[in-house]
């Protein structure tokens, strides 16, 4: 019938007409946008804001200022779910004799540790689990030589925390071992132990606690 047909026309030229439209759309959108030197794609992206700093690292000016003045050291904060050094410094007063400038360079590593990161360390990724307020002492009794005996007992550290210390520490000149180990007790009158600090501690330090050995005397 006449009046059926014009229904039919009338239903399907509109949709009809829209498919077109969005056929003919995307060719020209891709034309406009390879006119203007940008290659079209089919795949919505979303690339998010550019970083601003490649994780652990810092730049020479951040490195200079971190260092400062005194006796260049290094410690090892977290980054990137590792162990990562970065250079800082302690004072030590001159003519201070061997054993207690260990004890004193001990301390002010203990001190870097705690403290907060810089914002542009912060800014790389870098943080720390060692809280403020720890002490260190040399070894009492019969520890033997080169022990440090830490304020807070080790087994309250985190595992990371005790992989900061121990890195730190036997990676410094605080220890007369040369053989990435260090001898640590806590307040306590547990027999102290020696700490290795590894690959794996270093890689996972979050996952991984430092090894250690009992030491039964000097």
């Amino acid at each position: 019938m006449p009046g059926g047909h014009r229904v039919a026309v009338r239903g399907t030229r509109p949709v009809a007409v829209r498919r077109a439209r969005r056929r003919l759309a995307v060719p020209l959108l891709a034309a406009l946008l390879a006119g203007c030197g940008i290659r079209a794609t089919q795949v919505p992206t979303d690339f998010g804001p550019a970083p601003s700093r490649v994780p652990c690292a810092l730049s020479g000016a951040d490195l200079a200022t971190q260092a400062g003045r005194g006796v260049p050291v290094q410690v090892f904060l977290l980054c990137a779910s590792q162990l990562v050094t970065v250079d800082r410094s302690v004072h030590i007063p001159d003519g201070t004799a061997e054993r207690q400038r260990r004890v004193l360079v001990a301390q002010g590593l203990l001190d870097q540790l705690a403290m907060t990161p810089s914002p542009a360390e912060k800014q790389a990724g870098y943080t720390t689990d060692v809280v403020g307020g720890i002490t260190v002492s040399g070894p009492r009794g019969k520890d033997p030589e080169g022990t440090f005996r830490l304020s807070s007992r080790l087994q309250d550290l985190t595992s990371s925390a005790l992989g900061q210390i121990v890195c730190t520490f036997a990676d410094s000149e605080a220890t007369a071992a040369d053989d990435g180990t260090v001898v640590l007790g806590g307040p306590d009158d547990r027999p102290v132990r020696r700490y290795r600090c590894t690959a794996q501690v270093r890689s996972h330090p979050g996952a991984v606690a430092p090894p250690s050995t009992e030491v039964t005397g000097g």
